[in-house]
């Protein structure tokens, strides 16, 4: 298995554990995947909500909370811990703001262009930036527009497929549209970046996730030309994980049939595990009174059928009566609970055995399974 090089830093394991709010990526799980090789990434997204201890303000709670998230994450490995920040959210700024500060190693960015994600950068800060897009086109306005305008260049470039677990940014009918599977498009991505690489002398990985599930999985798209891997469904279904056992068990307990593609309150649709509470909004008997976090910009709490904060922090809490889980499309898969050690080793089994099996064959033969 091929390491992962973002600059100066160096993943012996190209894996990036995606980042996964609300609560199930936090310190426990980021420096777990670390220690393996991987890069673990904390979710910045509800951490108001986890810290509401700390301060009833959303905003300072948040704040807090990522301080002592990477805090507890640097106490416990030496290895490469990451931060996503989503766009959407309100309080993007102040999360990347603390990211920086605090010494994040690299800042994962999606749900919405990062395009002003350089200006946050201060002297001599060595917080790498890595923005995640759904298309050539949107990493090739990207590359520009920071080169451009701040002269800098992505430390990487995340590619999210529309198999991924969460809020998805494709259209409804583009998610079952072959036009648009990773396995399109990390080549279209990877041949933009390349022209802006050879224009610019300059070297930026691409990672690759949504879908991706075993050894071969990884072995198949880095044969495309991805430089490394993102995970998030795998790493859920992990003794490390930071969810609640119940949150864990929907995902063993899940069949492919109840894998869906949702329309979340903040305007995107996403793909979550069926459940009654599922059930409730779509029979209409599901309405927020007010809007008591002000989490995402495009959450409209006066045509929403939920809080979607409460909604994740209730499953991460494992009360899913009153919330649902994210999920990638293969999450019904999942079979039992195991260490990231355990996961880990049998990740790059895996890649190794498929690899050894097909040496000299072509892209074509390995992708069609020819023995």
């Amino acid at each position: 298995m091929k390491s992962l090089k973002i600059g100066n830093l160096c993943a012996s394991m190209p894996i990036v554990q995606g980042g996964m709010g609300v609560g199930v990526s936090l310190a426990g799980l980021a420096s777990a995947v670390a220690n393996q090789g991987g890069v673990g990434v904390i979710s910045s997204a509800g951490l108001g909500a986890i810290y509401n201890n700390y301060s009833k303000d959303y905003r300072a709670a948040s704040i807090w909370g990522l301080k002592e998230e990477l805090r507890k994450a640097r106490e416990a490995s030496r290895g490469i811990i990451g931060v996503n920040v989503m766009v959407a959210m309100s309080n993007f700024a102040d999360m990347v703001r603390t990211a920086i500060a605090e010494k994040a190693d690299i800042i994962f960015s999606g749900a919405g262009l990062p395009l002003n994600l350089p200006s946050f950068l201060t002297e001599g800060a060595k917080t790498k930036l890595a923005p995640i897009v759904s298309s050539a086109r949107a990493a090739k306005v990207l590359c520009q527009k920071w080169f451009s305008e701040y002269k800098y260049i992505p430390d990487a470039i995340v590619v999210e497929g529309p198999k991924a677990g969460g809020h998805l940014g494709y259209k409804a009918e583009q998610i079952t549209d072959e036009h648009y599977s990773l396995e399109t498009l990390v080549p279209e991505i990877v041949a933009e970046v390349h022209a802006f690489e050879l224009e610019h002398n300059c070297r930026i990985p691409v990672i690759a996730g949504g879908g991706i599930y075993t050894g071969e999985d990884i072995y198949r798209i880095m044969e495309l030309g991805a430089a490394g891997v993102q995970m998030g469904t795998r790493f859920v279904t992990t003794e490390e994980c930071d969810a609640d056992p119940a949150f864990k068990q929907s995902y063993i307990e899940a069949r492919e049939a109840d894998i869906e593609i949702i329309q979340s309150p903040v305007g995107m649709p996403g793909r979550a595990i069926h459940n009654s509470f599922l059930d409730r909004v779509k029979e209409g008997l599901k309405r927020p009174k007010n809007c008591p976090f002000d989490c995402i910009k495009t959450c409209d709490v006066t045509h929403s059928p939920y809080c979607i904060m409460l909604a994740l922090y209730n499953a991460f809490k494992g009360k899913l009566r009153n919330g649902y889980a994210f999920c990638g499309a293969n999450a019904w898969r999942a079979e039992k609970i195991q260490s990231v050690r355990e996961l880990m080793a049998s990740l790059k089994a895996e890649y190794d055995n498929f690899a050894s099996r097909y040496e000299g064959f072509s892209l074509k033969d390995k992708f069609l399974g020819v023995k």
